[in-house]
C-alpha cells in the first residue's frame, strides 16, 4: 500500500518522516549504528521479509542515509554503510529510545544509553548548542523560515496565538482559507 508522499511539504518533520518514518527504516538505522552492514545481519536481527528489507534499504540508499558498497565480487555482495547524513540521525534515535524507556517500558528498561568511559547511564535531553538551554515548549517555538509560504506563516501565527492563551480563531480561519486555496490551485495544475 502506497502512502502519501510528504516530500513536497514545507514542514521539516513531514519531509523527514517521508524518508525515515516507516518503522522498519528506523530499526534498520538502529542496527546500522550497532555496526550491522550486511543484508543477512539486518534480516536476522529484525526477522523481516527479504523483499521488505530490500525496499527499505533501497529507500535509505536513495535518501542518502546509507551507502551501498560492493564487498565481494564472487559472488557479488553488497554492504550498507552509514553516510554522514545517516550518522546525523543518531541524536534522533537516542531521543526516541529515551522517550520509549520513559513512557513505554512497562516490563523494565531493556537498553539504556551510557557514557562509554564510565559506563554510567546518561539522561537524554535536547539542548540549544549555542546556549546549552534545554529545549522546551515554554522557551522555544517555531518561526517561519525564508521559504515559508503564506499558509505556513498563518499556521505558525495560529500556534503562537494558542500558546499565548488566545483563541486564535482569526488566524485559524485565515490559515484554513489559504490551505483550501492552495489545494484548489494544486488540483487545477494537475
Amino acid at each position: 500500500m502506497q502512502h502519501k508522499s510528504f516530500r513536497a511539504m514545507m514542514c521539516p518533520i513531514a519531509r523527514t518522516l517521508d524518508r525515515v518514518g516507516e518503522w522498519w527504516t528506523m530499526l534498520i538505522m538502529r542496527d546500522a549504528f550497532a555496526g550491522f552492514t550486511r543484508f543477512e545481519q539486518f534480516q536476522l536481527s529484525l526477522d523481516i521479509a527479504p523483499n521488505m528489507l530490500t525496499r527499505r534499504l533501497q529507500t535509505l540508499v536513495k535518501s542518502g542515509l546509507l551507502e551501498r558498497r560492493l564487498y565481494s565480487n564472487r559472488p557479488p555482495r553488497h554492504e550498507y554503510v552509514l553516510t554522514e547524513k545517516g550518522r546525523d540521525l543518531w541524536p534522533v534515535l537516542v531521543t526516541l529510545a529515551a522517550y520509549g524507556n520513559r513512557h513505554f517500558a512497562e516490563h523494565g528498561v531493556a537498553t539504556r544509553l551510557v557514557d562509554r568511559a564510565t559506563g554510567k547511564p546518561v539522561e537524554v535531553v535536547v539542548a540549544d548548542k549555542g546556549t546549552g538551554r534545554i529545549l522546551d515548549q515554554k522557551g522555544f517555538k517555531y518561526s517561519p523560515g525564508p521559504k515559508a509560504d503564506a499558509a505556513l506563516k498563518l499556521r505558525i501565527r495560529y500556534a503562537d496565538a494558542r500558546q499565548e492563551g488566545l483563541s486564535g480563531r482569526p488566524e485559524w480561519e485565515a490559515f484554513a482559507k489559504a490551505r483550501k486555496e492552495k489545494a484548489t490551485r494544486a488540483r487545477t495544475v494537475s
